[in-house]
């Protein structure tokens, strides 16, 4: 599976959620099966453009917003593994 399509299917998750809609919710405002929002999540199926331009209407974003890498992750988690990363190079400087 391509990593475009992982953070696309995660991307789309995590604004689904962040939205507060269930599944069902999105089939309804995208105009779509609530199976075909079960099988992009898990990955078995690719949406089409214009699919892809109704969920982002539905969500309230940008359709490249869903293509992004690693939007689904909060900015907390990102300072918290910069923090770690740095705190372990420091620590291997000192300790030289």
């Amino acid at each position: 599976m391509s990593s475009v399509f992982d953070d696309f299917r995660m991307n789309l998750k995590f604004y689904r959620e962040k939205k507060g809609f269930s599944q069902s919710d999105l089939a309804v405002q995208a105009n779509c099966s609530n199976a075909l929002i079960g099988n992009i999540e898990a990955g078995r199926v690719k949406p089409s453009f214009d699919t892809i331009e109704r969920f982002a209407e539905a969500l309230g974003i940008h359709p490249a917003d869903l293509f992004l890498r690693a939007s689904s992750r909060s900015n907390a988690d990102i300072r918290s593994e910069l923090k770690s990363s740095i705190n372990s190079i420091i620590d291997k400087i000192i300790v030289n």
